[in-house]
């Protein structure tokens, strides 16, 4: 329930942003304003206050600002119009002005970042410690295009197709343009230098990890499980795996290979705990849904906190929102070229799911979200199809540059087309959000 009420609080803030846009152009234009609402569908609780009802109505995943003379029916309407109404409607306003109106929703969006990553960066942000170190590979996913290619756990990165890299984040940077593309990683194992070569199947944005390789991971318990067998044996966090059976653990990503080995029967789990080395006999559950053994117990993340001053938080606040805008962009080109899978597009679960894992943080966490989705809305909806923002600025452009809009039917047949392709998108979303939800997520 935390998740769905944070999510729908999440949206309702983009939304209200973005359609405030609309709004406040649209007052400096003259133009009369019916109606502001978040929220499609039937009005749930409504108040005018001078010439504007402003309503939430019952669907939230979106919103609107009805202004007068705008659509097709409308616009169909003005000669009725008195001279002083004709002065304030929408359609017969410049088409500067109409532009101007349009593009303020997604602007807002894209602009909201500005505000909300600085002050995410004054309070302080917990990054992952391993992404500002050297990109040495910790575990090879078996069966991933890394180990297609060779690589083996230890391995140091210092090359992605020719550009000089010297930490993870700076590794998931330089493949970002690369995706689709075939990559020549530099690396170095022990003392000598090798080139391995990928033409990676599942290259996404989210950078060496979609390519199977994780970072070095201690078996240091970060969490355990109530009511699991770790809990029942006495392990703590903070404790220290140094041996199963007879087993050396060397990294976390061994624990799941042998306590499967184990198939349920007792062993011994070695750790180290205060500088002593403590032995406590585990039994592994089988847990039916999953169709593995459990203990109980996650990995410790090491995390580092950024807090910045107010000139610093600003300039790293604009450079991430500059980095964000352009990860989505190119996102966007990848995903219309068919080089990133139409499973990585997500629906309103997704953003919910991400926005109640947010609220169940910290509030910097659920600036930083918040701004990520603001940044994701605001592009989104400069794309040119009809019945987005995008798609009007494209009438608009075409009527600015031709000196007369298009006719009605034609805008009417390109907004049937262009809901028909946001209907797809939407039931794209849906399913892999479904997928999401209730087969990876078990």
């Amino acid at each position: 329930m935390t998740t769905v009420a944070a999510g729908i609080l999440m949206l309702g803030v983009l939304v209200f942003v973005h359609e405030l846009g609309h709004f406040c152009i649209a007052k400096l234009a003259g133009v009369k304003v019916l109606k502001f609402s978040l929220g499609f569908g039937p009005r749930l609780i409504g108040r005018r206050w001078g010439e504007t009802e402003y309503l939430i109505s019952l669907i939230p995943l979106g919103g609107y600002v009805q202004m007068l003379g705008e659509g097709a029916a409308a616009e169909g309407e003005v000669d009725q119009l008195t001279p002083q109404e004709r002065q304030r409607a929408f359609s017969l306003k410049p088409v500067s002005q109409r532009m101007a109106i349009v593009a303020a929703g997604p602007v807002m969006n894209l602009l909201l970042p500005l505000l909300l990553l600085p002050a995410a960066y004054m309070i302080g942000v917990q990054v992952p410690a391993f992404l500002d170190e050297a990109p040495c590979v910790g575990y090879v996913l078996p069966g991933s295009d890394s180990a297609r290619s060779g690589f083996l756990a230890g391995d140091c990165i210092r090359s992605v197709n020719g550009v000089p890299v010297q930490s993870w984040t700076e590794t998931d940077k330089a493949l970002i343009p690369e995706v689709g593309s075939a990559l020549r990683f530099g690396i170095q194992r022990q003392q000598t230098d090798l080139i391995l070569e990928m033409t990676a199947k599942n290259n996404s944005l989210e950078g060496l990890q979609s390519l199977g390789l994780l970072p070095p991971q201690e078996a240091v318990i970060g969490r355990l499980t109530p009511g699991f067998p770790a809990e029942k044996a006495g392990l703590r966090s903070d404790d220290h795996i140094v041996q199963i059976g007879d087993q050396v653990i060397l990294s976390w990503y061994q624990l799941h290979d042998v306590i499967q080995n184990l198939q349920g029967e007792t062993a011994a789990f070695i750790i180290e705990r205060q500088g002593q080395r403590v032995s406590l006999p585990i039994d592994p559950h089988y847990d039916e849904q999953r169709a593995m053994w459990l203990v109980g117990i996650t990995p410790q993340q090491r995390y580092k906190q950024e807090q910045l001053s107010f000139s610093s938080a600003v300039q790293a606040g604009f450079k991430r929102t500059a980095e964000l805008i352009d990860l989505t962009v190119v996102f966007i080109r990848k995903l219309l070229a068919g080089h990133v899978s139409s499973d990585n597009i997500g629906g309103p679960i997704m953003v919910m799911q991400i926005a109640g894992q947010a609220a169940q943080t910290d509030f910097s966490t659920i600036l930083t979200v918040l701004a990520f989705l603001s940044i994701q809305l605001g592009v989104l909806n400069l794309l040119p199809i009809p019945v987005l923002d995008g798609g009007h600025l494209l009438f608009n452009f075409v009527e600015l540059i031709w000196r007369r809009p298009l006719s009605l039917r034609a805008r009417e047949v390109a907004q049937q087309i262009g809901l028909g392709l946001l209907l797809l998108l939407m039931m794209v979303a849906f399913y892999n959000d479904l997928v999401r939800l209730f087969f990876q997520g078990s």
